[in-house]
C-alpha cells in the first residue's frame, strides 16, 4: 500500500525546481526517453519552457550570468544547486571556505598595494600579518552578514528564519564567484584599480542573486548589497588603518 503524503511535502516536492521564467515551481525540468534524447518541460503557470538552459553549455550559463540575466542565475541556483532542497550543509561550508579563502587574497593584495611589512622577514611579522588578515577577513563578513540579514529584514520587509537566512547568504556566496579573477591577480601583477571593478561586479551580481531569492524589487535588493559592501570596505579600511599604525608604533619602538 502506497504511504500517503501530507500536503506541505508535495508542495515542497513541487517546489524542488523552478521555472527560470516566472519562477514558479515545477515537478520536472524534462523528460529522458533515451541516453542523449530529452524533451524539456514547459511551466503550467506561463506556458514557456521551464529551462532551456538545460541543453546549453556551461560557457553560454557562465556568460549569461555574467550579463546578470535573472533567468540563468534561477538555473543557477534553484535547478542546478537545488536551494530549495533542505540538504545544503556540505554546500554551504564548501562555499564559505572558498570565499573566505578568497577574501583574504584581496585584503593581503590591498596590503601589499600600500606596502606593507613583508619584506622584514621576520617569523614575528610574518605572524603578525597573518592574523591581521584573518581579523579583517573575521570582521569584515560579520559586518557585511550583518548588515545582509538586517536589510533584507527591515529594508524590505521580509520575515526571516535559520531556513530562509541560510538560502540568502548561501544565494550571496555563489554570487560572488567574480573574486576567483583574485588568484590571477595572486600569480600576475595588476593595477590596483582591477580590484575596484571585481567589488563592483560582486556587488552587482549579488544583488542579482538577491532579487532572485527574495523575488524584491531591484532597487531595494540593490540598496541592500550596496550598504553591506559599504559597511565592509569602510571596516576593511579602518581596521587596517588601526592595525597598520599599530605596527608602525611597535617597530619604531622596538
Amino acid at each position: 500500500m502506497r504511504p500517503k503524503t501530507t500536503e506541505n511535502e508535495e508542495k515542497k516536492a513541487v517546489e524542488e525546481r523552478r521555472c527560470v521564467n516566472c519562477g514558479k515551481g515545477i515537478k520536472t525540468l524534462f523528460v529522458q526517453y533515451s541516453p542523449g534524447n530529452i524533451r524539456l518541460m514547459k511551466c503550467e503557470n506561463c506556458k514557456a519552457v521551464a529551462d532551456p538552459y538545460i541543453e546549453c553549455e556551461f560557457m553560454i550559463i557562465l556568460i549569461d550570468l555574467i550579463l546578470h540575466k535573472t533567468k540563468a542565475y534561477q538555473h543557477l541556483l534553484f535547478n542546478m544547486l537545488n536551494l530549495d532542497a533542505g540538504d545544503t550543509k556540505g554546500l554551504f561550508l564548501k562555499s564559505s571556505f572558498v570565499y573566505f579563502l578568497l577574501d583574504a587574497c584581496r585584503i593581503s593584495l590591498i596590503s601589499n598595494s600600500r606596502d606593507d611589512w613583508d619584506s622584514s622577514g621576520s617569523l614575528l611579522v610574518s605572524i603578525w600579518t597573518c592574523g591581521k588578515v584573518l581579523m579583517d577577513v573575521l570582521l569584515g563578513n560579520f559586518i557585511f552578514i550583518s548588515v545582509i540579514v538586517l536589510g533584507t529584514r527591515f529594508l524590505l520587509d521580509l520575515s526571516l528564519d535559520i531556513t530562509r537566512c541560510k538560502e540568502i547568504m548561501l544565494a550571496i556566496l555563489i554570487s560572488s564567484y567574480f573574486k576567483l579573477f583574485l588568484i590571477a591577480m595572486m600569480v600576475w601583477e595588476f593595477p590596483s584599480s582591477v580590484l575596484f571593478i571585481i567589488d563592483i561586479f560582486v556587488l552587482s551580481s549579488n544583488a542579482v542573486a538577491l532579487r532572485v531569492v527574495t523575488e524584491l524589487p531591484t532597487a531595494g535588493c540593490l540598496a541592500v548589497c550596496f550598504g553591506a559592501h559599504a559597511a565592509k570596505l569602510f571596516t576593511d579600511r579602518w581596521l587596517l588603518h588601526l592595525l597598520s599604525g599599530a605596527t608602525v608604533r611597535k617597530m619604531l619602538l622596538t
